[in-house]
C-alpha cells in the first residue's frame, strides 16, 4: 500500500468521518484500511435494513484484526464507526473509491473478502447485501469471477471456477502483504483458511482428472521410472513447513485468546505484541542456501538442474556478474534491486542479460565494467522450483576468484546463509588457490574462527562425467577426502561431500531419462534437505516454541493473579499501592538513566575514535607502499599488462582490507570501545537486577504466583545482536571488505599502462624492461588505488560510526523492552485490583468463569505446542 497515493480528498474524508483534524502523516496503512473496512462492513450490515447480533459480533472481531495492540488506533476506529453510523453516505462507492485509491489489487480483494464474510455472518448472503458488494467491486475493478468464488466460499459451496480459484489464492497469498504490518499478513492468512478448505478436495480431484487425461492423450515414450526425475519431493522440508504453519496457527489461536483478555483489561497489551513478533518471525523464516566457488565450476548449471530449466546464464568464461536470489513465486517474475534503493520489475527475457557479465567483456577480462553497474541484486521468482517452494532461497554468487568486488559480495553473502555449497572441478581438483578459497569459505561460515570444521558447508565435485576411468574417479575422491580430513574442513564427511555432473543431470531432467548422475544428484539434494530440516529447522522450531511458552506462562500467571484479586486474596493496602507506583516511577527513571549513560559514553568515545582513525589514515600510505613491494603476478608486463594491473589492484584491495581489519581489532575494539561497553553492560545489569528483584519481592509480599523472569528478559527476535554481528567480524577481512570501496580499473586502465611506452621504446635490456614496466604499472596502480581510497575515506568512517552507534543503541533498546514489561505488569496489577473493587458479586463470578475458560484455552494451546515440538524433534 503506497500511502503517498492518499490524496487530500481521502485525508479530508477521514477527518470528516472521525471528527478529528488528520494530516497525511496520520494516515498509516492500518488507519486507511480500517476506514475503508468500517465503511464497507457497515454498508453490508445496513444494506438489508437489519442489524443482527451475529453481524455486531463479526464487525468487532474483524476490526480487531487490524487494530494494533498499542497506539491510538483503537480510539480512532471507534470514532470511524460512530461517524459512518451517523452518516451512511460514507458507505457509498464514491467515498470508498477515495479511501481505496492507494490499495493494490490484493488489498482490494482482501477488503471485499471481509465484506462477503460479514454478509454471511447471519447464515446467508442477502440479495441486497450481495448487490451492494457487487457495486463496490465494480468501482474497485475486482473481477466478477472472483466475487463468485468469495460468495461460494462463505456460503459453503464447493463448485467454483478453477481458474478464478487459483487467481484468488495467488492474490491473497500472505507474501503480498509482508511489506505492510504483520496484521495484514495474518488477516490474509485467516481469509485463505476460511475460504479454501471448501475447495481443496475439488482442486485435488481436478488435478487428478487432468493428469489422467494427459496420460490418456499421450502414450508414454520413456520408461516409467523416468517420471521420477521430474520433481524431488522434499518431503522433509514440506513436513517442516507444515509444522511451522501449525505453530503459526497456534500463535493465531493464542493471539485471539490473549487479545480478548486484553480487551477486558485482564492481560497487558504487550503480550499480544510479543505473539505478533513470534508469528512474524515464523512467517519470514527462510533457509538461505548459497552456491559459491571459482568461475566455470558449473554453479549456474547446478542451479539450472535444481530449476529443471535452463535459466541461469552458462558459459565457459566468467558469467555470473551479480548476486541472483532464486525463490518461489506463483509466476515467473524478475526484480532488479539497485544500490540506491530502487526496485524494478523487468521482462523475463532480460534476465540473462542483467545477471551476466557481458560476454565480450569477460573474454577480454574487462569484468570491472559490470561492477560499475548500479544493480545490487536480482530477485528471480519461479513457480516450478520445488526446493524453493518449501521455504528455501538459493543465492547464486559471483566467482570467488574473479574480480575483488565479487569476492566482497560473496564474503558478505556468507554471513547470512544457512548453508553453502562449494563447487569444485573433478578435472582440476583443488589447485592451491582453490584450497585457500575453500578454507576461507569455511572460516567465514564459522564467524572468522579458523581451523574448525564447518557444519554447514557442502563440497560438490562437478564434471564427474568427464572422468572415464574408475581409477581416476577413485583418485579424485581420495584426494578430496584426504584434504578435508587433514584441514578439518567439514563435520560430517559422508553427507557433506557429493560427486555429480550438473550438466548430465540437467540433460537427464530435460530429456526425461534416469541415470547414475541423476541418482547422485538426488542424494545430494536429500542431504541438503536433511541438514536444513534437522540441523537448522528443528532448532528454529524449538526457539519459537520456547518463546511462545514463556508468553503462555506469563498469561496464565497474570490471569491467576486476576482471579485471586476477584476472590479477595490479593487486596492491596494503600501503602502497597504507593509502593507499586514508586516502583513504576523508579523503573521509568532507571530507563532514562540507562539512556543518558549510553549517550554520555557514546559522546566520550567519539573523539578518541576520530583521533585514532586520523592517525591510522595518516600513516596508511607508507604502510601500504611498503606492502606493495611484495606484490607479485604470473602475468607478463610485456604481453599481459592489463591482467598484471588487475592483479596488482586485487592485492591493493587485500592489503587495504587487512590494514583496516588490524585497526578495528587492535585499536577500535580493544582500546576504545571495550571499557565503555563493559561499563554500560554493568550499569544495565545492575538496574535490571534491582527492578526484577523488586518485582519478585512484591509478588511474595502480596502472595501472587512467582513470575518467570526469563519472560521479562526474553529476546523474541532471536539471532545476532548488533554487537555480535559487529564483533564476530573483527579479525576477519570480510568486515573490512564490506566497509571499504573496491578499487576497479574499468576507466583508468589505459592511463595506468600507457606510461610504460617510454620504457619499451627506450631500448632497455629485456630484464631491465621487464622490471621497469612491472614497477611502473605497480606504482600507477598504487597511486590510483590510494587516491580512490582518500576520496571515500569519509564514507568509510561514517559507516564505522553508524556501527558503533548500533552497539550502544541495541543495549538501550533491549533494556527498555524489559523495563516496559515490568511497568506494564505493575499497571495491570493495579487495574485488576481497581476492577475487583468496582464489580458486584455477580459480575465477579462471571469474570472468574471467563478467566477459567481462558486459562483452559491457553493450557490447551500449550499442550498442542508441546506435542508439536515432540513431533518435530522425534
Amino acid at each position: 500500500m503506497d500511502t503517498k497515493l492518499v490524496d487530500s480528498q481521502a485525508v479530508d474524508l477521514l477527518s470528516n468521518i472521525t471528527g478529528q483534524k488528520l494530516s497525511q502523516e496520520d494516515v498509516t496503512p492500518s488507519v486507511i484500511f480500517l476506514a475503508a473496512l468500517v465503511a464497507l462492513l457497515l454498508g453490508v450490515i445496513y444494506a438489508d435494513s437489519q442489524v443482527t447480533e451475529e453481524e455486531k459480533q463479526r464487525l468487532q472481531k474483524t476490526l480487531n484484526k487490524f487494530i494494533p495492540a498499542q497506539g491510538g488506533v483503537r480510539e480512532l476506529t471507534k470514532l470511524m464507526v460512530k461517524g459512518v453510523k451517523e452518516n451512511l453516505d460514507y458507505t457509498k462507492s464514491t467515498n470508498l473509491l477515495k479511501l481505496t485509491n492507494s490499495f493494490s489489487k490484493p488489498q482490494k480483494l482482501l477488503l471485499l473478502s471481509f465484506g462477503y464474510e460479514m454478509s454471511a455472518a447471519d447464515g446467508t448472503i442477502d440479495a441486497r447485501e450481495k448487490r451492494y458488494l457487487e457495486v463496490i467491486a465494480d468501482w474497485l475493478g475486482v473481477k466478477s469471477t472472483h466475487l463468485a468464488v468469495l460468495e461460494a466460499g462463505f456460503n459453503g459451496q464447493k463448485n467454483v471456477n478453477s481458474a478464478a480459484f487459483s487467481e484468488i489464492k495467488s492474490l491473497l497469498d500472505p507474501a503480498h502483504f509482508r511489506d505492510l504490518d504483520t496484521i495484514f499478513v495474518k488477516a490474509a492468512n485467516d481469509i485463505l483458511e476460511s475460504l479454501f478448505p471448501q475447495f481443496e478436495n475439488q482442486q485435488q480431484e481436478a488435478i487428478k482428472t487432468n493428469n489422467s487425461e494427459e496420460k490418456a492423450v499421450s502414450a508414454p515414450s520413456q520408461p516409467p521410472q523416468s517420471q521420477q526425475n521430474q520433481a524431488t519431493s522434499y518431503q522433509e522440508l514440506a513436513k517442516f513447513n507444515q509444522q511451522k504453519r501449525k505453530l503459526d496457527n497456534l500463535c493465531g489461536q493464542l493471539y485471539n485468546v490473549i487479545r480478548d483478555c486484553c480487551d477486558r483489561n485482564l492481560l497487558p497489551p504487550t503480550l499480544t505484541t510479543e505473539i505478533e513478533k513470534i508469528s512474524q518471525k515464523l512467517r519470514s523464516q527462510r533457509f538461505r542456501l548459497a552456491v559459491v566457488g571459482e568461475f566455470s565450476q558449473g554453479k549456474s548449471t547446478l542451479l539450472n538442474a535444481l530449476l529443471r530449466e535452463e535459466i541461469q546464464p552458462v558459459r565457459a568464461i566468467p558469467c555470473s556478474g551479480t548476486i541472483t536470489v532464486l525463490k518461489y513465486g506463483t509466476q515467473k517474475r524478475v526484480v532488479c534491486r539497485y544500490k540506491d534503493g530502487r526496485e524494478e520489475e523487468i521482462p523475463f527475457e532480460q534476465y540473462k542479460e542483467k545477471a551476466a557479465i557481458p560476454k565480450k567483456a569477460a573474454q577480454e577480462h574487462r569484468n570491472d565494467e559490470h561492477f560499475c553497474s548500479d544493480i545490487d541484486e536480482i530477485i528471480f521468482e519461479h513457480p516450478d522450483l520445488d526446493l524453493c517452494r518449501n521455504g528455501v532461497e538459493i543465492l547464486d554468487s559471483p566467482g570467488l576468484n574473479e574480480h575483488p568486488a565479487r569476492t566482497a559480495i560473496t564474503q558478505k553473502l556468507l554471513k547470512d546463509t544457512d548453508a553453502a555449497i562449494f563447487l569444485t572441478n573433478a578435472s582440476r581438483l583443488l589447485p592451491e588457490r582453490e584450497k585457500e578459497l575453500i578454507q576461507d569459505v569455511r572460516n567465514q561460515l564459522n564467524g572468522g574462527k579458523e581451523n574448525q570444521p564447518a557444519e554447514n558447508l557442502f563440497v560438490l565435485v562437478n564434471f564427474m562425467d568427464l572422468l572415464e576411468e574408475e581409477e581416476d574417479r577413485q583418485d579424485v575422491k581420495h584426494r578430496l577426502e584426504s584434504f578435508v580430513k587433514d584441514n578439518s574442513l567439514l563435520t560430517a564427511n559422508d553427507s557433506r561431500i557429493h560427486y555429480i555432473s550438473a550438466k548430465a543431470t540437467l540433460k537427464s531432467i530435460l530429456h526425461k531419462t534416469e541415470d547414475e548422475h541423476l541418482v547422485n544428484f538426488q542424494k545430494f539434494t536429500q542431504s541438503v534437505e536433511n541438514f536444513l530440516t534437522v540441523d537448522r529447522g528443528n532448532l528454529k522450531i524449538k526457539q519459537s516454541v520456547e518463546a511462545i511458552q514463556l508468553v503462555i506462562q506469563e498469561s496464565l500467571t497474570t490471569l491467576q493473579q486476576a482471579e485471586a484479586a476477584l476472590d479477595g486474596k490479593i487486596n492491596l493496602s494503600e501503602a502497597e499501592r504507593r509502593k507499586i507506583l514508586e516502583q513504576i516511577g523508579e523503573a521509568s527513571g532507571k530507563d532514562v538513566k540507562i539512556q543518558l549513560l549510553a549517550n554520555k559514553l557514546l559522546d566520550e568515545v567519539r573523539e578518541p575514535v576520530h583521533k585514532s582513525w586520523n592517525q591510522w589514515v595518516n600513516s596508511l600510505e607508507d604502510r601500504l607502499r611498503k606492502k606493495s613491494e611484495k606484490w607479485t603476478s604470473e602475468n607478463s608486463p610485456i604481453w599481459s599488462r592489463d591482467a598484471l594491473a588487475r592483479d596488482f589492484a586485487s592485492q591493493f584491495n587485500d592489503d587495504l582490507a587487512a590494514e583496516l581489519d588490524i585497526w578495528i581489532t587492535h585499536q577500535l575494539q580493544a582500546r576504545i570501545l571495550k571499557e565503555p561497553l563493559e561499563t554500560l553492560d554493568s550499569d544495565i545489569e545492575q538496574h535490571l537486577t534491582t527492578i526484577l528483584s523488586g518485582l519478585q519481592s512484591l509478588n511474595r509480599q502480596i502472595n501472587t504466583a512467582s513470575r518467570n523472569l526469563a519472560y521479562f528478559n526474553e529476546k523474541i527476535a532471536t539471532g545476532a545482536t548488533a554487537e555480535e554481528w559487529f564483533f564476530s567480524s573483527l579479525g576477519v577481512a570480510g568486515l573490512a571488505v564490506a566497509l571499504i570501496p573496491v578499487i576497479v580499473l574499468a576507466g583508468p586502465l589505459m592511463t595506468i599502462i600507457a606510461s610504460v611506452g617510454a620504457v619499451v621504446s627506450g631500448g632497455a635490456g629485456a630484464g631491465m624492461m621487464f622490471f621497469g614496466v612491472t614497477n611502473i604499472i605497480k606504482g600507477n596502480v598504487f597511486d590510483f588505488g590510494y587516491q580512490e581510497f582518500k576520496k571515500s575515506k569519509e564514507n568509510v568512517f561514517a559507516k564505522i560510526e553508524k556501527m558503533i552507534n548500533s552497539l550502544f543503541e541495541q543495549r538501550v533498546t533491549e533494556s527498555s523492552e524489559t523495563i516496559a514489561k515490568v511497568i506494564t505488569y505493575y499497571e495491570t496489577l493495579l487495574e485488576q485490583q481497581e476492577k475487583a473493587h468496582q464489580q458486584n458479586l455477580q459480575e465477579r463470578e462471571l469474570e472468574k468463569t471467563l478467566i477459567t475458560q481462558k486459562c483452559q484455552q491457553l493450557e490447551q494451546v500449550q499442550k498442542e505446542i508441546a506435542a508439536l515440538l515432540t513431533q518435530a524433534t522425534a
